[in-house]
């Protein structure tokens, strides 16, 4: 199912009203959803691997709390913030200004390989696979799913 933009996202607390909350694909809604957006944004950064490190571990954390107190939209957050380092971090490894298509959307620029972007993409990526794996959260996503998204 995909994510449904067309919720007034600006006045709901999802940690309230979960059912709210699709899951959608990849990153879809990641700067949407509050207050988990305010939570982890702060957090999110990939400019250098020692930053992506930190950063990486940081939201991973979050997710673990998240999980404690069994809040899935937290969890599923965390996971889109972790998943969104590795595919910006990719991004500009393969293209130094961050943009992919040229100004007229039809060709994609030439690869620039960035060494150190390219590791700190790994890094969020290392995290990513931990949750995804997550029996937990794996568990609570079906819940969710078969619950609110059917």
């Amino acid at each position: 199912m995909k994510f449904n933009y067309d919720l007034n996202y600006k006045e709901i607390d999802f940690r309230e009203n979960p059912e709210c909350y699709q899951i959608g694909k990849g990153e879809q809604g990641v700067l949407l959803v509050e207050p988990y957006k305010s939570e982890i944004v702060p957090y999110w950064r990939f400019r250098t691997p020692e930053i992506a490190k930190e950063s990486a571990e940081k939201i991973y954390k979050l997710f673990l709390e998240y999980k404690k107190q069994n809040d899935f939209v937290g969890m599923d957050m965390a996971r889109k913030f972790l998943q969104m380092g590795f595919t910006r971090s990719r991004r500009y490894a393969h293209h130094k200004s961050g943009r992919k298509w040229d100004e007229t959307r039809t060709a994609i620029l030439p690869n620039q390989f960035d060494e150190e972007k390219a590791k700190s993409a790994a890094l969020f990526y290392k995290k990513y696979l931990q949750i995804r794996n997550d029996p937990f959260y794996t568990t609570a996503k079906k819940r969710h799913q078969e619950t609110y998204e059917t």
